[in-house]
């Protein structure tokens, strides 16, 4: 499934990884954790002038063609004012402007949100969360942004091609063998056959988790936005108890109809927290090479989960 050719680099060891399926490189540098560039979290709470806060989303944000917004719980979700994709929606999480925790009800309401403002768009959807401003939030008052376009993003067309060439090749779904490799691994953290997450082999961006789900479409979905809700509040968790706030989240679908051996997935990466320095987590390895330098050993990662797991089932 991966490939790892560690050498010694300075004091310590660095490590070049590929993922077979895709080609997607990262290199690990575990001693680059000594520079402690993650300070403690420095965001303004202000909502003055939120145009997402209760007194101003119903006025300040656009409609649908119809003149609607969709309404599900405390989620309110319109067309995106500063589109990047031929559908681009936006849905507002919560009505707090800057709360201290999500409940699982809130983040599945706002999957349900996207999944209905979705659903208007032909194309490749998928369900996007930056989360702060050092993930690249232009506001702080959560909300999630849903992509549909007529072609599928770089990532979703390797995981999607890749799939349908590694079904005919060898008969069986990847994702299958995937599962059955990582659940005897480290990285392995929690799940069941609907969904399962694993910190990746071949992380994209600090900490990467990901949550393979036992479906292919956005169509699919409707019925388990409380157990991908649950999931991602558990790795939201799991950053918290490292320092870190913030992080960008993509969930990943196909074209509705389409039978090409793929699973959606869930992607998490934290991010380095707001800081008064703006000093960022990614430079030109991330941005003009496209391949990440990666702090935190996946392994490492599900070590500490389970040990933080142990720890709180003792308390």
């Amino acid at each position: 499934m991966f490939t790892v050719t560690e050498v010694p680099a300075g004091n310590g060891i660095l490590q070049y990884r590929a993922e077979q399926l895709t080609g997607a490189r990262c290199r690990i540098s575990p001693g680059r954790l000594k520079r402690h560039l993650d300070n403690s979290l420095s965001v303004s709470r202000d909502s003055h002038g939120c145009p997402f806060c209760p007194g101003a989303v119903f006025s300040e944000t656009p409609t649908f063609p119809d003149g609607s917004r969709i309404r599900i719980g405390e989620s309110v979700t319109f067309p995106n004012l500063y589109p990047f994709g031929k559908g681009h929606i936006v849905t507002v999480v919560t009505s707090a402007h800057f709360p201290d925790a999500f409940t699982k009800q809130q983040v599945a309401d706002a999957f349900s949100g996207q999944i209905e403002g979705l659903r208007r768009y032909d194309g490749y959807p998928s369900i996007n969360w930056n989360y702060l401003p050092s993930a690249g939030a232009s506001l702080i008052h959560p909300h999630f942004q849903g992509l549909s376009d007529p072609f599928p993003t770089p990532t979703a067309d390797r995981y999607i091609s890749g799939s349908k060439k590694y079904l005919g090749h060898h008969g069986k779904r990847y994702w299958d063998a995937l599962r059955e490799h990582e659940q005897s691994s480290e990285r392995y953290l929690f799940g069941d056959d609907v969904i399962w997450w694993t910190a990746h082999a071949v992380p994209v961006g600090e900490r990467e988790i990901r949550g393979v789900l036992r479906l292919s479409t956005l169509e699919e979905m409707a019925e388990y936005t409380e157990l991908l809700a649950e999931g991602i509040l558990k790795i939201i968790d799991l950053y918290r108890s490292l320092g870190t706030y913030a992080f960008n989240m993509s969930v990943f679908f196909d074209r509705c109809g389409c039978n090409n051996g793929f699973n959606a997935f869930c992607s998490i990466i934290s991010r380095i927290n707001p800081n008064p320095s703006s000093t960022s987590d990614t430079a030109f390895m991330e941005r003009l090479h496209n391949e990440p330098v990666i702090l935190t050993l996946p392994e490492e990662l599900g070590k500490y989960y389970h040990s933080e797991l142990k720890r709180k089932s003792k308390k």
